[in-house]
């Protein structure tokens, strides 16, 4: 885990949010293919997918619950950085306790070893989760600069949950809108 904290940090570039300074869309492409042939070998062609804008990630695979034998959708990304990193989450109700976004352990070491094979790093949802503290100024700062300026106004009152407000993690760096 401590090599994979290193990667996250060492692609962490402020001055390229979506995209490394020599992203190749052409490699880009290629690998984010071959991801959804893995996929759609072992889901089937229910699989879809989708390219991702104005994002640090490059697309979206989506594997519908009927496929997954545990009734519940879910979704590998593909981010721009790290040649390239890979995560996978299960698609989850709002009141689904955070614990029950992990995919199951089989396919998380499946998923691993097609990564391995491809040159990409799968990097595990309960790291994404951990707090965010590079150089990149993300989405939320602003919110907790649009939430001071509200409450200075009068527009606002300060709410006794804003203590994560403003708080990011290792997914939305990379794997998250921009």
């Amino acid at each position: 885990m401590d090599q994979l904290r290193a990667r996250l940090r060492e692609h962490d570039d402020p001055g390229h949010l979506e995209r490394p300074a020599d992203f190749d869309r052409d490699t880009s492409r290629r690998c984010f293919a071959r991801l959804l042939s893995a996929l759609e070998e072992r889901f089937g062609p229910s699989c879809s997918s989708g390219l991702g804008q104005d994002s640090s990630f490059y697309g979206v695979i989506d594997v519908p619950a009927g496929a997954t034998g545990v009734d519940r959708p879910m979704g590998v990304a593909m981010s721009n950085f790290g040649t390239y990193f890979v995560t996978a989450f299960m698609r989850v109700d709002e009141g689904s306790p955070g614990g029950e976004a992990c995919p199951p352990e089989e396919f998380v070491t499946w998923l691993d070893g097609v990564c391995t094979a491809m040159g990409c790093t799968f990097i595990p949802t309960g790291l994404l989760r951990e707090p965010y503290e590079g150089p990149s100024v993300l989405a939320a700062a602003g919110d907790l600069e649009l939430a001071a300026v509200l409450v200075a106004a009068g527009l606002a009152e300060a709410e006794d949950d804003d203590e994560e407000l403003g708080k990011s993690d290792w997914h939305d760096r990379y794997f998250d809108y921009m």
